[in-house]
């Protein structure tokens, strides 16, 4: 409803607009004029039937990931195409601001309104509506990461309402979720809990004859089977099904940054840091002053983090602290039993000034690495550099935070910045490297802006 909605108002709009001062119409050959009504009224029902047949409204799409936002921008760009063409090829006269404006609106019009639904349905799913009733069927570590993975994640889509595991020595809950049975009788305590929704998670006990049969019970309550594979924080564009010998294998794509990839996200960064530093000059200016007259100091400061590969490189900020502040800083970790933390964070600190703790939450601080961009030391969006210190404690997994350039922004500092602990915050910043996408750069860079707007209670 929504789709018709937008592309009905999108398509009145151009009408009302285009048609003074001359009546827009339609012809093809010797044919008589037809009124502008009856085109668009085609085109707005062939648009309806392509968001359709890309399965823009699939209820396994809708609300989650981007391939929703694909499917909608396929889909029309798809219509435009043949539009184009059977405009060609019949050799109809038809208004070029159609294809110019209308249809490119409306594109950008409907995947706002699509965004606008899931931060509604987000707000929904907060309060436990509009989910799915799941229960999860695995062994019991397996089961305890499901359930944590889903609690973690707001707006998931998914209630737990209960967790099926091994009879040997189950425990009575499971992350927080009651182990209502066992892996014999697991169609039984779905039905009891009313559940709509099986995830399996994984188990030596369950064979394939078992899955099978599991699936015709759960397909003939016409409720969902969900598969959870070991493999974590893979997005979905690398995930690729190929059935082969009547099993369904997965293909895994692994993360590239290189070539074309790597040539767009360099230009994005060189354009996007030169406009911000431009339009940021005056906030630039305003911050420096009062930082000279806040406390005695540099107006900059300058530290060295390690960059991609392992790489040195002095990245600059709005000083935020007094002058002895990396002097003191072993001293407070040690007192807060954090110096055997990769992610150096003093709770409270003393060392920043008046001025500084203002600028730090709002972000204020960070412009100066905007510079860093530019030279090619940071990247707008990416890990965020850490000291030398810090890098020291990294394990194996830590190590791949270097395979990209580090940002200014990144996916942990949008997902809760300082109140993460230093696992999520790698959690986080592990899933960006292997899952890198422009668009995902972009989705971040928003949500930055937000968060600088508006910083709450996580910022400091």
């Amino acid at each position: 409803m929504s789709d018709v909605l937008v592309i009905m108002v999108t398509l009145a709009v151009y009408r009302a607009v285009v048609v003074p001062p001359e009546p827009l119409t339609l012809t093809w050959g010797n044919s008589p004029l037809v009124s502008s009504w009856l085109p668009l009224a085609v085109v707005g029902g062939l648009w309806v039937i392509a968001l359709t047949m890309f399965e823009s409204r699939e209820r396994h799409v809708v609300g989650n990931g981007g391939l929703e936002y694909r499917r909608v921008v396929n889909g029309s760009i798809t219509l435009l195409a043949v539009l184009i063409a059977i405009a060609f090829f019949f050799r109809i006269e038809v208004q070029r601001s159609l294809f110019l404006a209308a249809i490119p609106i409306g594109i950008m019009v409907l995947v706002l309104s699509r965004w606008a639904m899931r931060q509604w349905l987000r707000r929904q799913q907060r309060d436990a509506k509009f989910v799915h009733r799941a229960v999860v069927m695995a062994e019991a570590g397996n089961a305890e990461h499901v359930v944590d993975s889903i609690k973690r994640t707001h707006g998931s889509g998914f209630d737990v309402v209960g967790v099926v595991t091994s009879g040997k020595r189950s425990p009575d809950t499971i992350g927080g979720v009651p182990v209502i049975g066992g892996f014999a009788n697991v169609i039984e305590v779905f039905d009891l809990v009313d559940a709509d929704t099986l995830i399996i998670g994984g188990a030596d006990e369950i064979d394939p004859r078992t899955m099978r049969r599991i699936g015709w019970e759960i397909a003939d309550r016409d409720a969902n089977l969900v598969v959870a594979p070991a493999l974590t924080d893979v997005a979905g564009p690398r995930i690729h099904a190929t059935p082969a010998a009547g099993l369904p294998f997965i293909h895994i794509e692994f993360p590239q940054l290189e070539g074309g990839k790597r040539f767009v996200k360099r230009t994005f960064d060189l354009i996007g840091s030169a406009l911000i530093l431009l339009v940021a000059s005056p906030i630039m200016l305003a911050t420096a002053i009062a930082i000279r007259l806040d406390s005695s100091g540099p107006v900059f400061y300058r530290q060295v983090r390690i960059g991609r590969e392992g790489r040195e490189f002095g990245m600059l900020k709005f000083r935020s602290m007094s002058q002895d502040a990396d002097d003191q800083l072993a001293s407070l970790l040690d007192l807060q039993g954090k110096s055997d933390q990769p992610l150096f964070k003093v709770i409270d600190d003393p060392r920043i000034t008046r001025v500084g703790r203002f600028i730090r939450k709002h972000s204020i601080d960070e412009v100066p690495q905007l510079v860093n961009v530019l030279l090619g030391h940071m990247s707008l969006v990416g890990p965020r550099p850490q000291r030398a210190d810090e890098v020291a404690l990294y394990d194996e997994a830590a190590h791949r935070r270097l395979l990209v350039k580090p940002g200014m922004s990144g996916l942990w500092q949008v997902s809760g910045r300082s109140m993460l602990d230093w696992e999520d915050s790698l959690r986080l910043d592990l899933y960006y490297v292997e899952n890198w996408s422009f668009v995902q750069d972009l989705h971040i860079l928003l949500r930055t802006f937000r968060a600088v707007l508006a910083p709450g209670a996580s910022a400091h």
